[in-house]
């Protein structure tokens, strides 16, 4: 079993930025990838970005793609968001997500609105 924690959401303006955290359970070594999704109100949930946690290798939507950065701290077993130049249609819950062998994993996520 592995449980996921999101934090850091909340509320911001347009042009702003915050850090979303993600801890596990167990070592994130455990772990051949670990990745961040948003759904928005109405919305399908959709993948933001993901990190190979052995090599940092990373990936992100063509939406986010040079605001948002994924990074990972082995020692504290989290992965990070950084989103910058925040935009409202950024406003959505936040999850991280993880697999390990058939089952995949997620966290409960936490809401960032981008509102003036």
């Amino acid at each position: 079993q592995v449980q996921l924690v999101e934090s850091g959401g909340g509320l911001v303006q347009p042009g702003g930025s915050l850090r979303l955290s993600c801890a596990a359970s167990r070592s994130i070594f455990s772990f051949y990838f670990m990745a961040w999704y948003r759904q928005a109100p109405g919305e399908q949930r959709e993948l933001v970005g993901s990190i190979i946690i052995s090599s940092g290798y990373t990936n992100y939507a063509d939406s986010v793609k040079g605001r948002f950065t994924i990074s990972r701290n082995n020692a504290e077993n989290t992965v990070y968001l950084q989103m910058n130049s925040l935009k409202p249609e950024d406003t959505a819950v936040y999850y991280c997500s993880t697999a390990s062998g058939t089952l995949t994993y997620w966290g409960q996520g936490t809401q960032v609105t981008v509102s003036s």
